[in-house]
């Protein structure tokens, strides 16, 4: 996958790695939602921090990159830090203590945590990538997160539903990484800004990336090229 002139390794886990950088990226890792949903009284079983935390420990052994960099809402709210149990405050010291760990903000997360480890930046800009939550549309090259995108695609005479990367090779906007975190259609005009014109949407496999551009985006009626027909 090229951005703006980057290659970059799209990874089914919804990571991205960059080799010339040896950078490996992940968005919205919303750690501890599932304790949040249960203060508000909506139950959801408290394990996706640890998943979360396990497919990520898998992604970094895979690629042993110098830098992780994570795209912002890393945390679900404020507290999510004083909601951590001991385990898994443990594995994310250990992982940001392994290697050069940066925590983007993000609108849930806007201060890095205090106690956990890594370093706390606005927006990462490298070679001819910027790095930030929050995709503003006006800037080529933006990696970014926040709007967790998924589409569904026709294949084999099924419709299929997966969080997915979405690029125009100008901008990348990365799916959610974390267990709970769900996903925004691509149909959804929040990504127009973004993406004004085609684009391709790299859908999460078990193994693998299945790549297809937006005229094998299915709408919301379920028929194939919904965005040739806007056009």
């Amino acid at each position: 996958m090229l951005v703006n002139g980057a290659k970059l390794m799209a990874h089914h886990s919804g990571a991205v790695f960059w080799p010339d950088q040896s950078l490996l990226l992940v968005a919205d890792l919303h750690l501890e939602k599932g304790s949040s949903w249960a203060k508000a009284g909506h139950f959801l079983p408290p394990y996706d921090t640890a998943a979360t935390l396990r497919r990520l420990t898998t992604v970094i052994e895979e690629f042993d990159p110098t830098t992780v960099a994570c795209l912002g809402d890393s945390f679900h709210d404020f507290e999510a830090e004083a909601r951590l149990n001991s385990a898994d405050t443990t594995t994310i010291q250990t992982l940001t203590s392994s290697r050069e760990w940066l925590w983007v903000g993000g609108n849930h997360d806007p201060l890095p945590p205090a106690h956990l480890g890594g370093q706390g930046v606005r927006e990462l800009i490298l070679e001819q990538l910027q790095l930030r939550h929050v995709a503003s549309g006006e800037v080529a090259g933006e990696v970014a997160g926040h709007l967790h995108p998924k589409a569904s695609i026709k294949t084999r005479g099924r419709r299929m539903t997966r969080r997915c990367f979405v690029s125009d090779g100008v901008r990348l906007i990365l799916p959610a990484f974390g267990a709970y975190a769900g996903g925004l259609d691509v149909c959804n005009p929040a990504f127009a800004a973004t993406f004004p014109g085609p684009f391709m949407v790299y859908l999460l496999g078990r193994n693998s990336v299945h790549a297809f551009s937006s005229s094998r985006i299915v709408g919301a009626s379920g028929e194939e090229g919904y965005f040739h027909r806007l056009g």
